[in-house]
C-alpha cells in the first residue's frame, strides 16, 4: 500500500492509502475519493517527500522541517492524545451523538469518533461545532 498526501480544491489536506498510483487515478476518475472535511471530489495529490528507512534508527526520514514545525507537530499530537484520553469514543455514532448534544437531547460532553464526509457536511450545515482529529502514528498500529 502507498500513502498519498491529498488535498481538495478548498485546500483541505488528508491522507489516502492506495495499492498503487493506478488505483488512485481510477478512484479519482470515478469520484470515489472525497475530502473528509467538505466532501469535495475535486482531489489531487500533494507533492511529498518519500519516506526512506534509516538503517541506524530504523525510522523513516522525511523532508527537513523547521524547529517551529516540529514544536507544532508535538503540540498537535499532545492535543489529539488529550482529546482521546478525556473524551468519549462514540465510534461510527459520532454524527448522531454530536447532534443529540447540540440540540440538548443528551448531556453535554466531549466526544470523538468517525463520520462520513456527508455527515461532516450535514453537521456543519446544522451549526454543530466539530473539529477533525489528526491521525497519529500509533493509530496505524
Amino acid at each position: 500500500m502507498i500513502r498519498f498526501a491529498l488535498h481538495c480544491h478548498q485546500a483541505h489536506e488528508f491522507d489516502g492509502w492506495f495499492r498503487n498510483n493506478e488505483d488512485f487515478v481510477k478512484q479519482k476518475n470515478a469520484n470515489q475519493i472525497a475530502c473528509p472535511q467538505c466532501g469535495s471530489h475535486r482531489v489531487d495529490k500533494v507533492l511529498m517527500a518519500p519516506a526512506v528507512k534509516n538503517t541506524k534508527q530504523n525510522e523513516p526520514i522525511y523532508a527537513s522541517i523547521t524547529q517551529k514545525e516540529k514544536e507544532l507537530i508535538t503540540k498537535i499530537h499532545a492535543w489529539s492524545r488529550q482529546v482521546r484520553q478525556k473524551a468519549d469514543n462514540v465510534g461510527d455514532r459520532f454524527a448522531e451523538e454530536a447532534r443529540r448534544i447540540h440540540f440538548g437531547e443528551t448531556s453535554a460532553r466531549s466526544i470523538y469518533g468517525q463520520a462520513t464526509a456527508d455527515d461532516v457536511s450535514s453537521l456543519l450545515d446544522d451549526g454543530v461545532d466539530i473539529l477533525p482529529l489528526p491521525h497519529l502514528p500509533e493509530d496505524k498500529n
